[in-house]
């Protein structure tokens, strides 16, 4: 993926408009560093040539205290530029990992399921972290010492037309091969960076898993596997590191060649009698000064490189688009949704996962949906919030086409229950309430009362504020599981789906929460996602799944009554 010109000023314009005025004090505070620098040799050459020629003690002070007020000065700039650049640096790229974390957030479960959460934070973190320097100072330090390297060859034109050209036809062979060898380096460090997100990727994603790798043995593979990764990542270091070192190398012989020819210079000049022994100084000085700003402009290109490589990886990740489309401005109905598959398909690969799939299910009634493992069961619940699009048919929320409705506006009708709970590490209240700050206290008090979780909330220092994970006083799996429930119950939802909510509570905790389920299905529509009978048996309706393919539905009573039914048969042999 190549980036012209164009991507990258719309990048930094995108950002950087907003501090406007930090990056014309910054630009200030450069500039006015490299004019003084540009100024500070006049004063010592008049100094030589004054000491030389027995000059007056009042006019040798007096340069020598210009020479010092200029330095501080530029001390001064020094310091304000560094803090404005370090601002710039940090709110920019602040600002741009809020909107990849935003636009993160908004991509299809499609795309995380095949790009791990290690991957997404070092993208987010460490390719934006390399692009800190590229905000707050790449343009600014490159046309700076720019424009400080046709101030001094400027002035030395002025002194002697050959030693200006001299030194220029230098300083452009310098930039030339320097320019060249800037482009060697793009690709190996694109290389190290993806290399380095895929290490992220892995560690994060074993030690997610490190209950299960410990307890099955697995911990020599993911230390061979992490070996092989490194041993990837330090090749990949050394080739990128090689070709920037390339680059200080030939700067390093470029200065020498070019103080050569700024000595060689000078005595040929003094040798004619053509200036003075303070030229002569002055001359090696200001070619000693060339060295800095194409110093500089070689850092800044090396690194661009690394930011290069950084900036297409981030690019990468800004094109990728959702595939869910956006809805139109529907609205779902108040109270319980009917639910409405008409030949509904839909696939994760070459084989369909939900295959012509057609059923009605009327408002306020509650389906139990079975089937073995892998038959479509989680992916049709999928399907009603919508976190996937379907590639044939029409899926109906109260009469109304899902795909019309706002995506937004779908999970605060719908509400979801899994076996797998996720808690953040905020506040008891943001856990239940998902940071709506708008949840009555009184409202959430009485949710928890209902689902026998007062005891648990009493036990804990600061209530409803108390930090989960820190003083949580240990949240066992049923709890977890409770709070779950307890979210569902705050949103007050027209569809209701437990999808295997209650398979890790034990018995006791499943007696608990019965007569809450019960509550949490009065006057809504829902659909409870199970493999052991007894969870269905308060359904209204049966749907039997096999390859997403309907394999019975009906009334749970008639199908009860038939003795050929596939529910029938299952109740038998349970």
């Amino acid at each position: 993926m190549t980036l012209s010109g164009r991507a990258y000023r719309k990048f930094l314009a995108t950002y950087l408009s907003p501090q406007r005025n930090r990056v014309a004090g910054l630009a200030i505070a450069l500039l006015g560093g490299i004019g003084l620098q540009v100024l500070n040799p006049q004063l010592m050459r008049y100094f030589i040539d004054t000491a030389v020629a027995g000059g007056a003690q009042r006019s040798l002070l007096a340069a020598a205290l210009g020479f010092m007020a200029i330095a501080i000065i530029r001390q001064g700039l020094a310091i304000a530029a560094t803090y404005l650049g370090e601002t710039i640096a940090w709110s920019a790229t602040n600002e741009l990992r809020l909107n990849l974390v935003e636009h993160c957030l908004h991509l299809d479960l499609s795309f995380h399921q095949t790009h791990t959460p290690g991957e997404l934070v070092e993208r987010v973190d460490g390719d934006v972290d390399a692009l800190s320097r590229f905000f707050s100072q790449f343009v600014l330090q490159v046309v700076g010492n720019g424009l400080f390297v046709l101030g001094v060859l400027g002035v030395l034109w002025w002194e002697d037309w050959r030693a200006g050209l001299s030194l220029s036809l230098f300083a452009l062979f310098a930039l030339g091969i320097l320019a060249r060898l800037q482009a060697l380096a793009v690709g190996p460090w694109r290389v190290y960076r993806q290399i380095s997100a895929e290490f992220y990727g892995f560690v994060v994603e074993h030690l997610s898993g490190l209950e299960d790798i410990r307890a099955n043995g697995a911990v020599g593979y993911v230390m061979n596997r992490l070996y092989l990764i490194l041993r990837q990542w330090l090749a990949a270091f050394h080739k990128a590191r090689f070709t920037s070192t390339l680059l200080w190398g030939t700067t390093v012989g470029l200065f020498s060649v070019g103080n050569a020819i700024a000595l060689a210079i000078g005595a040929y000049l003094w040798s004619r009698n053509a200036i003075t022994i303070g030229t002569v100084y002055l001359l090696f000085y200001y070619t000693t000064l060339l060295e800095d700003p194409i110093e500089r402009i070689r850092e800044e290109l090396e690194q661009f490189q690394q930011a290069a490589a950084s900036f297409q990886r981030i690019q990468e990740l800004l094109s990728q688009q959702s595939q869910l489309r956006a809805g139109g401005q529907a609205v779902l109905p108040t109270g319980s949704l009917s639910v409405t598959f008409e030949q509904v398909g839909f696939s994760y690969g070459e084989s369909p996962t939900i295959d012509n799939l057609s059923f009605h299910l009327p408002a306020g009634q509650v389906l139990g949906l079975l089937g073995r493992t892998g038959s479509g069961k989680s992916t049709l619940a999928r399907l009603l919030l919508r976190l996937y699009d379907i590639q044939q048919g029409e899926i109906l929320l109260g009469g109304v086409d899902v795909a019309q409705v706002p995506l937004s506006d779908l999970p605060h009708r719908v509400g979801l229950v899994t076996q797998d709970v996720q808690l953040f590490q905020t506040t008891v209240r943001n856990n239940l309430t998902f940071f709506n700050p708008h949840v009555l206290d009184e409202h959430i008090l009485q949710t928890l009362a209902a689902l026998g979780l007062t005891p648990w909330l009493n036990g804990l220092s600061q209530g409803l504020n108390t930090e989960l994970g820190a003083d949580s006083g240990g949240l066992s799996a049923g709890q977890a599981q409770l709070l779950a429930f307890a979210r569902v119950f705050l949103k007050d939802p027209g569809l209701v789906i437990l999808d295997e909510a209650s398979s890790r509570l034990d018995p006791l905790t499943e007696g608990v929460i019965e007569q809450a389920v019960n509550r949490l299905l009065e006057n809504r529509t829902g659909i409870i996602i199970a493999h052991r009978l007894k969870t269905v048996m308060r359904a209204d309706q049966i749907l039997i799944l096999e390859a997403g393919r309907v394999l019975e539905y009906g009334d749970r009573i008639a199908l009860i009554k038939d003795p050929h039914s596939q529910f029938s048969s299952l109740l038998q042999s349970a």
